[in-house]
């Protein structure tokens, strides 16, 4: 039978049973400080992926801006996402490998629904064109595991998973330039740790993108990308007043 704070055989501490503060008591104040210290620092860091909703301090957005070169800007529902601003909020360390169960079209058309609950930052056809549906400032809400959204990028491929002719040559290229790309863009290794398939994230129930993605080449794909020399950008020159 467990008793009230207080309504133990004698005071632990405390000589005679004189008055003063218990062990358990001491114990209580002690787990009490730690707690508000954690509690202090969970808010200090909750506050660190917020400070940029004030006044002044968003990132400016430039409606139909990509991240990715030649891609196309079509807009996910805002319910399929979260507005942040990593990697000042959030870290990127992952790329999230999907595979769509559908024809592109289709993956266009349910990110763009806002009862479906989900959507990827881009999608990849078989022909190698490619969607930005979600800024990569943004939490894309795809792995089905909020530390992954919040960490990773994330991209579909259109086809199935148990039909191999799906992923094309195309594909493979066109995908493997993007997450190359993501992976220089935001310093973390084109390996099997930073670049997984829905299938692994903690806590999924997905199988994508399935036994017939081919890994290997995938990363040799990504890894020939990053061994190209960045071509450094051109700067207009200024105009004279």
């Amino acid at each position: 039978m467990g008793m009230r704070a207080g309504e133990t055989g004698g005071r632990s501490g405390t000589k005679g049973g004189s008055s003063g503060v218990t062990r358990r008591r001491a114990l209580w104040i002690g787990g009490g400080a730690v707690a508000a210290g954690a509690a202090a620092l969970a808010g200090r860091d909750e506050l660190a992926h917020w400070w940029w909703r004030l006044p002044g301090h968003d990132k400016p957005r430039t409606p139909g801006a990509v991240d990715h070169p030649g891609a196309q800007w079509v807009e996910a529902s805002p319910e399929n996402y979260r507005r942040a601003d990593r990697p000042a909020d959030y870290e990127i360390d992952r790329v999230v490998v999907h595979v769509v169960q559908g024809s592109f079209a289709t993956a266009l058309e349910v990110f763009q629904d806002p009862d479906h609950e989900a959507a990827a930052h881009y999608v990849v056809r078989k022909d190698g064109h490619i969607a930005q549906m979600i800024r990569e400032l943004d939490v894309a809400f795809h792995a089905g595991n909020r530390g992954y959204n919040e960490r990773s990028v994330g991209i579909e491929h259109e086809g199935f998973v148990d039909r191999p002719e799906s992923f094309t040559a195309a594909m493979y290229a066109s995908s493997a330039r993007l997450t190359a790309e993501i992976c220089r863009r935001y310093g973390f290794p084109a390996d099997r740790e930073h670049i997984v398939g829905h299938v692994e994230v903690p806590g999924t129930d997905h199988t994508d993108p399935g036994p017939h993605w081919d890994w290997d080449r995938y990363l040799r794909l990504v890894r020939a990308e990053l061994r190209k020399p960045v071509r450094p950008k051109r700067h207009k020159p200024a105009r004279e007043s």
